[in-house]
């Protein structure tokens, strides 16, 4: 009776440990090799190069097996309680956004400061995104789908683990029926590879990339040499990233009076409120303090998705 007692508070501990672990927030979207098979895209023009962009909505509007997809993908994570972001929702949110801020196109008119999946993650602030790509083969009466299954970092879209595979023939044609079938036995193993990278971020934080540029010839008159209190300014920002990201973990690859390069920035993943940070937000807390006594240097942060900022020093 005792041994039974014992077994059962056991599982209750389990049960409230497994319920106090937060799960990554998941997206997911087309690839672009479905995008671009299936005719979903939009061509961009820059600099002579043209570049096939994915237009998600195009795609969500036009192909019901896409929606079923998505919907019978998300069914299964929500099942193994996963917080979800919705791909429709996000665009639309994306849209109303660029109609209150009256921007459509950047600034030269030609050229994307991020793409359409920077825009939708960093909408959508998910940490996660699911790449799923499938194609249905006839085989007589019957049908089979092939997948693939990608996770990627929504910071870095550094992949995550994948899965993919072929179901067995089914008499059946729909889209949501032959996709479950097809994944559902790797499912689990996926899903430990999502929360194990999760899990890590949470320990040595989420991985950014930060880049500080001069304007040439700014008003300030400051460029990364610049002293102050005979500290080059350079280092200065070396010395607020050794102490405001997660373990002082940056990498610094490229410095010069005008430029500095920083990779691998660990910053934390939440604030003291709860709320997801990202490169935007960590690059504001920078140019904050550069903007005050005793540096006041003018500073304008630009969006680069989610896992990337900018920041040009010398004028706003």
């Amino acid at each position: 009776m005792k041994k039974s007692i014992f077994t059962i508070a056991l599982a209750l501990v389990a049960m409230v440990a497994s319920a106090q672990i937060k799960k990554p927030e998941l997206m997911v979207i087309p690839s672009d090799i479905w995008c671009i098979t299936n005719g979903y895209y939009t061509e961009i023009e820059n600099l002579g190069t043209t570049t096939k962009v994915p237009n998600y909505k195009q795609a969500l509007q036009e192909n019901m097996g896409l929606k079923l997809a998505i919907a019978k993908l998300n069914d299964l994570m929500a099942e193994r309680q996963f917080p979800l972001q919705s791909l429709e929702q996000t665009i639309k949110n994306l849209e109303q956004r660029r109609m209150e801020d009256n921007l459509t196109t950047s600034k030269s008119g030609n050229e994307l400061a991020e793409s359409p999946l920077d825009e939708v993650a960093r909408t959508a602030k998910c940490d996660i995104i699911l790449e799923l790509s499938w194609e249905v083969k006839d085989l007589g009466p019957k049908h089979s789908i092939s997948y693939i299954l990608e996770g990627r970092d929504a910071y870095t879209g550094k992949s995550i683990g994948a899965s993919s595979g072929t179901g067995a023939p089914s008499f059946t044609a729909d889209i949501d029926v032959l996709l479950e079938e097809a994944i559902v036995a790797n499912m689990d193993n996926f899903n430990n590879r999502l929360q194990d990278h999760f899990t890590e971020m949470q320990t040595i934080g989420r991985e950014i990339s930060l880049d500080i540029k001069v304007f040439a010839n700014n008003a300030a008159g400051v460029d990364l040499e610049t002293e102050f209190e005979g500290e080059e300014l350079i280092d200065i920002i070396n010395n607020w990233l050794q102490v405001n990201t997660v373990q002082g973990r940056f990498a610094m690859p490229y410095a010069s009076e005008n430029v500095a390069n920083f990779t691998q920035v660990r910053i934390p993943v939440y604030d003291e409120r709860g709320r997801a940070i990202d490169a935007n937000g960590f690059a504001k807390q920078l140019a904050k303090v550069l903007k005050k006594e005793p540096y006041n240097i003018p500073a304008k942060v630009l969006v680069k998705g989610l896992g990337r900022a900018v920041i040009i020093l010398g004028e706003k």
